[in-house]
């Protein structure tokens, strides 16, 4: 009873901070992050606003040369995620960073059971595995507290990718997916399986 009034007293201080539009916008929200938002009522106005941030930035990148220009399962998606948790470190922490992040790749495997698309794809465990990943090399790019200039932070990732220090799903020039034999994987095999023989790489790895 007490934990169920703790969580009703953060949701009416949630809400009383709050505008009608991100109300709208919380109520379109899976269930676990409307949790996360109700534990974490301070820090989720920042979560929005850098996670708008992150996709604005990495939309930006995907039309350069900078990377590879492959938003989803490439060098870009890695550097969304990346910059995603480096920008959420500065501005809430470490810890209710990463624990967005999970909940975020817990809702990738909601979606997949309804087959909805996450950037044009579906959802599948290699993808996870690879945000999770990429979340933890963005978490150790910045320190609470101290804002990175936007421009260095963006290269401190795109060094890390070029480095190697990230992971990308393997395809082929042709966007192709791989297993780690090289073998073209079609895509009936991955039709409705979020279990699948796609392969992590560095995020070095040239096509």
């Amino acid at each position: 009873m007490k934990n169920r009034l703790y969580i009703i007293l953060l949701f009416c201080v949630f809400l009383s901070g709050y505008s009608q539009s991100n109300f709208k916008k919380f109520k379109k929200l899976p269930t676990s992050k409307k949790w996360w938002v109700i534990f974490h009522p301070f820090k989720a106005k920042k979560a929005l606003r850098i996670s708008l941030e992150a996709n604005r930035v990495s939309d930006s990148i995907k039309n350069t040369n900078l990377l590879d220009g492959d938003h989803a399962g490439g060098q870009v998606d890695a550097f969304r995620h990346a910059y995603w948790m480096a920008r959420l470190k500065e501005e809430i922490g470490i810890s209710a960073a990463r624990s967005l992040g999970k909940t975020h790749e817990k809702d990738n495997y909601r979606m997949f059971k309804k087959r909805k698309l996450e950037e044009g794809v579906l959802p599948d465990e290699i993808s996870s595995e690879m945000d999770l990943f990429n979340n933890e090399i963005g978490l150790s790019l910045t320190t609470r507290g101290v804002k990175t200039p936007k421009k260095g932070l963006i290269y401190r990732v795109i060094n890390a990718i070029t480095a190697g220090k990230m992971k990308i799903i393997k395809k082929d020039k042709k966007g192709l997916f791989l297993t780690c034999d090289n073998v073209v994987i079609k895509a009936s095999f991955l039709k409705g399986k979020w279990k699948n023989e796609k392969c992590l790489v560095n995020s070095n790895y040239k096509r």
